[in-house]
């Protein structure tokens, strides 16, 4: 946000007008450019669901939820009615942000030491606490689908289920990333015998170039159509939900949900994050995720420094050392409770103070502590810090839409895990998820992100939306847990300093940095930087995974001439799919 940085602001406006030079990685990915609306999913059958809403007259809205219900077809263990997520929208009409929090709840009942063993005092094993009904949270995804389609949709919600419906029950070839992501489930799949049924046919998970039919979640969605989303928030389906959470499979641990946290479940339209930064408007998603914060925040860190395409391993040190001290504020002030010092932590004085340890050839020893973000700044010596970095589940998914108005949608939605709690709805053909793992086992109360009775866990979730002279730039997201926020921070340093167009931005190799003592990073990225970056005093590593990839984007750029360009990953989890309604 800094307004007197004239000649980077110059520099940065003068980049994005030049033709873009060629990036030193992977190809570009699958991209699309034309008119009349655009989308980019990890899966070409949802990409083709949304299209078809926008060719038959539909606004973005409705297409992010056909192409979101479809991903609960193809994408089971990733997105489902039985998880949540955020969504940030961009009304043309009035040129306002906006942002919806379908992200999961706890249940009245959730005690902030329910992941603690009261024989040990210390927190149950991470794998037991997955799979079992303590993990799940009150789903938020039918909830955020009502609100949105309400307030800015022009289709019904029936309508959009129908497209899902039909694949549901004709049945979709099995991929590689589909068996890759039933395989690493299948052992603990296969106690659970709803979920043993379902996703393994035969015993073994459905092989590659198999058809995989799923008539019970076309059941469900049939039944959703007809008798509305009260059938889920307080019917028959939210009875269902509560008994697979209570009484789950001999062994695993019971929840403690009720049918009254279902009923008393809503989805909030949130004021969205915004940063300035060289003239462009920054939005994200407020708390309970961290992502606009911490995006901001590594942002307005950044300003502060020349970032160039001529140097780029100048670029991404600082971009690693914005990061470390970004994590460590979200890691001290997030969370789904009140007072979280938004405005402070965006300020340009704060960023000021947190930016001034940083030196361009030295790297700051991570973890860094936390700032005090309390409106008085200054230049204080680095400080360390033992916090640990929360463990968070890298598998999730995110989806960008426009349409002919120039509505546009960043949508990140999730079940957590891959194949979430692993409890699946007898007979309903869906998962639950797991997301209230993402508190912190151990509580304390001075943590922001320890469990409570309704709370909603902390995100890293960051559908973000750029604008530039009030209109829609760039809109952007992608799964992978706590690396999301370094994914979308990377894609927009390489977009907006490195030279590279958005399909090279998305493509080039990642590193993430998350206070952590090692930044971990793709092989490609070691190739490329490892030994320069290593000069300046960052410790890097292999990012091993599972998957073996830092995260999976989806992105639009609003180009001249009210042309689109959509883009998906051309590698990552075997790639995406970008479409627009007229190439």
């Amino acid at each position: 946000m800094l307004r007197q940085s004239g000649l980077i602001t110059a520099g940065l406006a003068l980049a994005l007008a030049l033709p873009v030079a060629p990036a030193a990685a992977a190809p570009p990915g699958p991209t699309a450019t034309g008119t009349g609306g655009a989308v980019s999913t990890v899966d070409a059958t949802a990409s083709r669901a949304a299209i078809d809403v926008l060719r038959k007259g539909g606004n973005a809205m409705d297409a992010a939820v056909a192409a979101a219900a479809m991903l609960g077809v193809t994408e089971p263990y990733v997105a489902a009615l039985g998880g949540g997520g955020f969504l940030v929208y961009y009304d043309a009409k009035s040129g306002k942000v906006h942002t919806i929090d379908g992200r999961e709840t706890a249940p009245k009942a959730m005690r902030p030491d329910a992941f603690v063993d009261p024989a040990t005092g210390k927190a149950i094993p991470f794998d037991q606490a997955v799979t079992s009904g303590l993990s799940v949270g009150v789903p938020g995804t039918l909830a955020q689908w009502r609100a949105g389609l309400s307030r800015f949709g022009t289709r019904s919600l029936g309508s959009l289920l129908q497209p899902a419906i039909k694949v549901a029950d004709g049945g979709f070839p099995v991929d590689q990333e589909f068996f890759d992501q039933t395989s690493l489930n299948a052992t603990r799949f296969a106690k659970i015998p709803a979920t043993a049924k379902l996703f393994l046919p035969g015993g073994a998970p459905p092989a590659v170039g198999s058809t995989f039919r799923n008539p019970d979640l076309a059941g469900t969605y049939r039944t959703l159509a007809r008798r509305g989303t009260g059938w889920f928030y307080g019917g028959g389906l939210g009875d269902e939900i509560v008994k697979t959470v209570q009484e789950p499979p001999s062994g695993l641990r019971p929840g403690v949900m009720d049918p009254a946290d279902l009923k008393a479940y809503t989805a909030p339209f949130r004021a969205p994050t915004r940063v300035g930064y060289h003239g462009l408007e920054v939005f994200g998603m407020a708390p309970p995720s961290s992502g606009g914060s911490t995006v901001g925040e590594a942002l307005n860190v950044l300003e502060r420094f020349p970032l160039s395409k001529s140097d780029p391993v100048q670029a991404l040190h600082y971009y690693l050392e914005a990061s470390k001290v970004a994590y460590a504020d979200r890691a001290a002030y997030v969370g789904d409770v009140p007072g979280v010092p938004l405005k402070e932590l965006l300020s340009d004085g704060y960023a000021a103070e947190r930016a001034c340890p940083i030196k361009p050839d030295t790297a700051l020893t991570a973890p860094v502590a936390p700032g005090t973000p309390d409106g008085t700044y200054g230049c204080p010596s680095p400080a360390g810090s033992t916090a640990a970095l929360p463990y968070e589940g890298p598998q999730t998914t995110h989806l960008v839409v426009s349409d002919k108005w120039g509505n546009v949608v960043a949508y990140t939605l999730t079940i957590e895990q891959f194949g979430g709690s692993g409890l699946t709805v007898p007979g309903r053909g869906f998962l639950l998820n797991n997301e209230l793992t993402d508190f912190s086992f151990v509580p304390s109360a001075t943590d922001p992100n320890s469990a409570a009775p309704g709370k909603r866990p902390r995100s890293s979730m960051a559908p973000t939306i750029v604008l530039r002279d009030g209109r829609p730039f760039l809109a952007l997201g992608s799964p992978g847990g706590s690396t999301i926020i370094t994914t979308v921070l990377q894609i927009l340093l390489n977009r907006l300093h490195l030279g590279m167009s958005l399909p090279q931005a998305v493509a080039a190799p990642r590193a993430t940095q998350r206070n952590t003592a090692v930044t971990l990073a793709e092989q490609g990225f070691l190739d490329l930087y490892g030994p320069a970056l290593t000069a300046k005093g960052q410790k890097l590593d292999l990012f091993a995974g599972p998957p073996p990839s830092i995260g999976a984007a989806t992105a639009l750029e609003f180009l001249t001439g009210r042309r689109v360009q959509a883009v998906a990953e051309p590698v990552r989890r075997h790639g995406g799919t970008a479409l627009v309604v007229r190439p």
